[in-house]
């Protein structure tokens, strides 16, 4: 079985939420356009990543309404639609994926597990994973600074995830740690990796949406300009980057990378000799 999906690149609106959610409706018929199966946006999209509407106003995850514009071009289109939301959950506020599904109630799904400094003053941490299926396969959530934890992206694969998804915010410099860590985290667990990223806002992101297959390459991004047509500094295109993700890949991937079939569980305790000095022998 195969899944197609669309990762989206693109600008949020700090604190438009009704405008950034006519954005997200606009998107997934884009995707739905190009036979997609399901959508992924950028962290924070429904808000804007911006530290003054983190502050403000949050969507409820008690009441679903805000949900209107994208459920109803989900409704509309059949897409499968992950959404990435500062959410106010009433005792605590997260960022928050929620997959909202055709003629369904939406799931509010994750809650980002690992906080980057900046967002620990306002947001809680959450506590466990989460992954769902499509066309037979699993695709596990995550958000952001999570895939810079091995252990993170091992444990979705662990519980059976063969899709590792994530929604994120780059800030200028930091695409060789992107690049990086998502290549890293598909080849070490054999399985696909999602990213979406945002672009421009309050903090100049830098996009980078692309879709890395098993063995950890780029099969798919947004393509940019031609390098000179644009100063190096001008926000990244918007965009989609489109990938068939099938299941047969996957197998074959970690059948012929051996890493997570012969990952040891117990490496035992590491053993210790106290201060070597240059030229002398360590007896074993």
């Amino acid at each position: 079985m195969t899944v197609r999906i669309a990762t989206v690149q693109a600008e949020a609106t700090p604190g438009d939420i009704a405008a950034n959610l006519s954005s997200a409706a606009t998107w997934i018929e884009r995707a739905a356009e190009r036979g997609a199966d399901v959508i992924v946006f950028p962290e924070a999209f429904t808000t804007g990543y911006d530290e003054a509407a983190f502050a403000g106003s949050l969507p409820s995850a008690d009441d679903p309404a805000w949900l209107a514009p994208v459920q109803r071009a989900v409704d509309g289109t059949g897409v499968v639609a992950i959404l990435n939301t500062a959410l106010d959950r009433g005792d605590r506020r997260t960022l928050t994926d929620v997959i909202v599904v055709p003629g369904e109630l939406p799931v509010v799904a994750y809650d980002k597990q690992h906080l980057y400094d900046s967002e620990r003053a306002v947001f809680a941490a959450g506590e466990g994973g989460f992954s769902f299926v499509v066309n037979d396969l699993r695709l596990a959530l995550s958000v952001c600074y999570d895939a810079n934890f091995p252990e993170h992206a091992a444990a979705a694969a662990a519980a059976g995830a063969d899709v590792y998804v994530n929604s994120g915010a780059y800030y200028p410099g930091g695409a060789h740690r992107r690049d990086l860590h998502y290549a890293a985290r598909a080849l070490d667990n054999g399985m696909y990796v999602v990213f979406s990223g945002l672009t421009g806002g309050s903090h100049d992101f830098i996009g980078g949406s692309a879709v890395f297959d098993p063995l950890g390459r780029r099969v798919t991004g947004v393509v940019a300009a031609t390098p000179g047509d644009t100063p190096a500094t001008s926000t990244p295109p918007e965009g989609l980057a489109i990938a068939d993700l099938d299941a047969a890949v996957v197998a074959a991937a970690r059948e012929h990378q051996r890493m997570w079939a012969d990952r040891r569980d117990d490496l035992g305790v590491p053993r210790t000799v106290g201060t070597v000095t240059s030229g002398a022998s360590v007896d074993a």
